[in-house]
Protein backbone atom coordinates (compact mmCIF):
# COMPACT_ATOMS: atom_id res chain seq x y z
CA UNK A 1 0.00 0.00 0.00
CA UNK A 2 2.93 2.53 0.46
CA UNK A 3 3.50 2.35 -3.23
CA UNK A 4 -0.27 3.35 -4.10
CA UNK A 5 -0.26 6.27 -1.02
CA UNK A 6 3.10 7.41 -2.91
CA UNK A 7 1.19 8.26 -5.92
CA UNK A 8 -1.75 9.50 -4.41
CA UNK A 9 0.47 11.96 -2.45
CA UNK A 10 1.89 13.10 -5.46
CA UNK A 11 -1.09 13.55 -7.59
CA UNK A 12 -2.88 15.44 -4.92
CA UNK A 13 0.51 17.97 -4.67
CA UNK A 14 -0.19 18.21 -8.42
CA UNK A 15 -3.57 18.77 -8.41
CA UNK A 16 -3.32 21.33 -5.62
CA UNK A 17 -0.53 22.88 -7.38
CA UNK A 18 -3.22 23.10 -11.00
CA UNK A 19 -5.18 24.52 -9.12
CA UNK A 20 -3.27 27.65 -7.51
CA UNK A 21 -2.09 27.97 -10.90
CA UNK A 22 -5.17 28.08 -12.63
CA UNK A 23 -6.80 30.28 -10.03
CA UNK A 24 -4.31 32.96 -10.83
CA UNK A 25 -4.13 32.18 -14.79
CA UNK A 26 -7.73 32.78 -15.02
CA UNK A 27 -7.62 35.75 -12.05
CA UNK A 28 -4.44 37.55 -13.82
CA UNK A 29 -5.89 37.42 -17.31
CA UNK A 30 -9.91 37.77 -16.60
CA UNK A 31 -9.31 39.59 -13.36
CA UNK A 32 -11.62 37.29 -11.43
CA UNK A 33 -11.58 33.52 -11.13
CA UNK A 34 -13.18 31.34 -13.30
CA UNK A 35 -15.28 29.62 -10.80
CA UNK A 36 -16.29 26.08 -12.67
CA UNK A 37 -12.45 24.89 -13.22
CA UNK A 38 -11.17 26.23 -10.07
CA UNK A 39 -13.90 24.71 -7.89
CA UNK A 40 -13.25 20.80 -10.05
CA UNK A 41 -9.67 21.39 -9.86
CA UNK A 42 -10.12 22.18 -6.17
CA UNK A 43 -12.68 19.02 -5.41
CA UNK A 44 -10.02 16.92 -7.17
CA UNK A 45 -7.64 17.66 -4.99
CA UNK A 46 -9.83 17.04 -1.77
CA UNK A 47 -10.65 13.65 -3.29
CA UNK A 48 -7.22 12.62 -3.85
CA UNK A 49 -6.56 13.62 -0.54
CA UNK A 50 -9.04 11.38 0.91
CA UNK A 51 -7.41 8.69 -1.23
CA UNK A 52 -4.11 9.40 -0.30
CA UNK A 53 -4.68 9.46 2.88
CA UNK A 54 -6.69 6.11 3.25
CA UNK A 55 -3.64 4.27 1.34
CA UNK A 56 -1.54 6.03 3.86
CA UNK A 57 -3.34 4.82 7.27
CA UNK A 58 -4.00 1.14 5.62
CA UNK A 59 -0.10 1.02 4.40
CA UNK A 60 0.83 1.95 8.84
CA UNK A 61 -1.59 -0.76 9.98
CA UNK A 62 -0.44 -3.86 7.59
CA UNK A 63 2.51 -6.00 7.20
CA UNK A 64 4.66 -4.83 3.93
CA UNK A 65 3.53 -6.27 0.68
CA UNK A 66 6.16 -7.61 -1.73
CA UNK A 67 5.52 -5.43 -3.84
CA UNK A 68 6.77 -2.67 -0.66
CA UNK A 69 9.95 -3.59 -0.63
CA UNK A 70 12.86 -3.61 -2.94
CA UNK A 71 14.29 -7.05 -1.93
CA UNK A 72 11.59 -9.04 -2.62
CA UNK A 73 11.46 -11.32 -5.27
CA UNK A 74 8.74 -11.86 -7.94
CA UNK A 75 8.03 -15.58 -6.58
CA UNK A 76 6.89 -13.93 -3.59
CA UNK A 77 4.08 -12.28 -4.87
CA UNK A 78 2.26 -15.65 -6.22
CA UNK A 79 0.01 -17.28 -5.32
CA UNK A 80 -4.74 -16.64 -4.63
CA UNK A 81 -5.24 -13.09 -4.85
CA UNK A 82 -9.01 -13.47 -4.03
CA UNK A 83 -12.30 -14.92 -5.48
CA UNK A 84 -14.02 -13.22 -8.14
CA UNK A 85 -16.86 -14.05 -9.84
CA UNK A 86 -16.83 -15.66 -13.12
CA UNK A 87 -20.30 -15.43 -14.24
CA UNK A 88 -22.15 -12.71 -12.45
CA UNK A 89 -24.85 -10.87 -13.59
CA UNK A 90 -25.67 -8.72 -10.73
CA UNK A 91 -22.60 -5.49 -11.83
CA UNK A 92 -24.90 -5.51 -15.29
CA UNK A 93 -28.02 -4.45 -13.07
CA UNK A 94 -26.26 -2.37 -11.31
CA UNK A 95 -25.07 -0.65 -14.15
CA UNK A 96 -28.61 -0.34 -15.18
CA UNK A 97 -29.83 1.27 -12.35
CA UNK A 98 -27.04 3.74 -12.27
CA UNK A 99 -28.20 4.54 -15.86
CA UNK A 100 -31.60 5.03 -14.65
CA UNK A 101 -30.67 7.15 -11.61
CA UNK A 102 -28.34 9.42 -14.41
CA UNK A 103 -31.36 9.75 -16.58
CA UNK A 104 -33.70 10.89 -13.38
CA UNK A 105 -31.10 13.61 -12.77
CA UNK A 106 -30.14 15.02 -16.21
CA UNK A 107 -34.27 15.60 -16.77
CA UNK A 108 -35.05 16.38 -13.21
CA UNK A 109 -37.01 13.49 -12.90
CA UNK A 110 -36.85 13.35 -9.19
CA UNK A 111 -39.01 9.54 -9.05
CA UNK A 112 -36.98 8.23 -11.50
CA UNK A 113 -34.05 9.22 -9.65
CA UNK A 114 -35.13 7.71 -6.49
CA UNK A 115 -36.36 4.14 -8.42
CA UNK A 116 -32.71 4.12 -9.90
CA UNK A 117 -31.24 4.88 -5.69
CA UNK A 118 -33.34 2.27 -4.71
CA UNK A 119 -32.80 -0.44 -7.75
CA UNK A 120 -28.86 0.45 -7.08
CA UNK A 121 -29.34 -0.40 -3.56
CA UNK A 122 -31.14 -3.63 -4.32
CA UNK A 123 -28.81 -5.02 -7.21
CA UNK A 124 -25.66 -4.25 -4.56
CA UNK A 125 -26.95 -6.41 -2.27
CA UNK A 126 -28.05 -8.57 -4.79
CA UNK A 127 -24.29 -8.84 -5.70
CA UNK A 128 -22.72 -8.71 -1.93
CA UNK A 129 -24.89 -11.65 -0.87
CA UNK A 130 -24.91 -13.50 -4.10
CA UNK A 131 -22.76 -16.56 -2.85
CA UNK A 132 -24.61 -16.59 0.42
CA UNK A 133 -28.22 -18.09 -1.30
CA UNK A 134 -28.79 -21.81 -0.68
CA UNK A 135 -29.34 -22.44 -4.52
CA UNK A 136 -26.37 -20.37 -6.40
CA UNK A 137 -23.52 -22.51 -7.84
CA UNK A 138 -21.03 -21.27 -9.47
CA UNK A 139 -21.10 -21.84 -13.60
CA UNK A 140 -18.58 -24.13 -14.72
CA UNK A 141 -16.35 -23.17 -18.39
Amino acid sequence: MRIEARLFWILTGLFALFAVAYGLWTWLDSGRIEVAGFAALVLTFGLGLIVASYFSFVARRIDLRPEDRLDADIAEGAGELGFFSPGSYWPFGIALCAMITGFGLAFTEWWLVGLGIVGVLMTVGGLLFEYYTRGHTSPTF
